[in-house]
């Protein structure tokens, strides 16, 4: 079959939502379900077109939810769906995934994103050796490396990164006060209002929990370190834990011909890569530096580019080692003042492309790039293009 060049013509999300917030009880299903239905009714597509529905999910109870998902969003009981976990890369790779689908001509219609509920999601129990005896034990974080960089925390990773760079604790706040800044713009001029799919009645359940404009950079100097003194990450220069879902549309060119050729991203290159675990934020180099060694194209090129704020130290220095100007990154705010939804977060930078290169007026530049580490140490790099 000849390669397709895949299209993405529609993308949505709900609120980010604070864990224990404003999507406190609902469970995936009914958080991701009008999201897809909103999507189809963007793109003028009836549900019985849609090949297959991939969607990252990372702290969930497995059972694939894309499978529940889809039938909760009255899909075709006869359509495939995936959930992929690679953690907080799982919802850019499953759009690179329904991307390459298209590509091969194995599809010509993919549904992909991603969606976390950790306020819904089941606790995690480790099983003791002895369950006759010994009592079971909560945990937060799976082991995702073997010996003790199998205990290294997304908090410890961030430290070493700031240090192993030399990102000092006031370079840190002053990123974390300038996203807060940029994403409170954005809101309050409805730069992303076209983004976001109501999924309750109340105007405070479809509007973003995490944008503050009461930051400042005194409140940011007054939180202590997560670690103890003498460290540098902080709750104020962390991303929070969060409820979210995001989806989008991806179709064949000759699918996107045939609707008109309405305003889209195609979707050009990706690379995925790994880096030690002890620096598991920099993952996000490792695979854009493959994804320019593969096809030329450098990250730092594109006029649009996002990039996922777990931590303020982890994003400056991906920003300084990939040489991004901070003019091009981020600018409508990330994942430092709304949060980090982890399955859905990769597919929230696409979003946020889609946003900045087809939805607004004026746009400067047609290239976008979106980059993300995941628990691990494993990143995913993705270049699209306005079409």
């Amino acid at each position: 079959m000849k390669a397709e060049r895949p299209v993405i013509i529609a993308a949505r999300r709900t609120a980010i939502g604070r864990q224990g917030g404003i999507h406190a009880r609902r469970k995936l299903d009914v958080l991701t379900a009008p999201v897809i239905q909103a999507v189809l009714s963007d793109a003028k597509l009836a549900a019985g077109r849609i090949d297959a529905l991939i969607l990252g999910n990372a702290a969930g109870g497995g059972g694939n939810p894309a499978r529940l998902i889809a039938l909760s969003a009255g899909l075709p009981v006869s359509m495939p769906a995936q959930t992929l976990d690679t953690q907080c890369a799982s919802g850019l790779d499953a759009i690179v995934m329904a991307a390459r689908l298209i590509e091969t001509g194995a599809a010509e219609i993919v549904l992909a994103g991603g969606a976390e509920s950790p306020s819904t999601a089941p606790w995690r129990v480790r099983r003791p050796a002895n369950p006759y005896h010994d009592i079971p034990q909560f945990f937060s974080q799976a082991d995702f490396a073997p010996g003790p960089d199998g205990e290294t925390s997304m908090i410890e990773a961030a430290e070493n990164i700031a240090r192993d760079h030399n990102i000092n604790r006031d370079r840190q706040d002053h990123y974390a006060l300038e996203s807060h800044q940029r994403a409170v713009k954005a809101m309050t001029g409805g730069a992303i209002d076209d983004e976001i799919t109501a999924t309750g009645n109340g105007a405070n359940e479809n509007c973003d929990e995490g944008p503050r404009a009461s930051i400042t950079s005194a409140l940011l100097a007054r939180i202590p370190p997560l670690l103890g003194e003498n460290r540098t990450v902080t709750a104020g220069n962390s991303c929070q834990i969060n409820d979210g879902a995001c989806v989008t549309l991806i179709v064949s060119k000759k699918i996107w011909r045939g609707m008109g050729t309405p305003p889209g991203l195609a979707f050009i290159a990706a690379a995925s890569a790994g880096i030690e675990p002890r620096i598991l934020g920099l993952a996000a180099v490792s695979a854009a530096r493959k994804l320019e060694k593969q096809t030329g194209f450098a990250a730092c090129d594109a006029e649009a580019i996002e990039l996922n704020e777990a931590f303020a130290a982890q994003t400056l220095a991906t920003l300084d080692l990939l040489s991004v100007p901070l003019e091009r990154s981020n600018i409508m705010g990330g994942a430092l003042a709304f949060g980090h939804p982890y399955g859905a977060s990769g597919a929230l930078l696409v979003t946020r492309l889609f946003t900045r290169l087809t939805r607004q007026e004026g746009t400067i530049g047609t290239t976008g790039v979106a980059l993300i580490a995941g628990a691990g140490g494993i990143g995913t790099a993705a270049q699209f293009q306005r079409v």
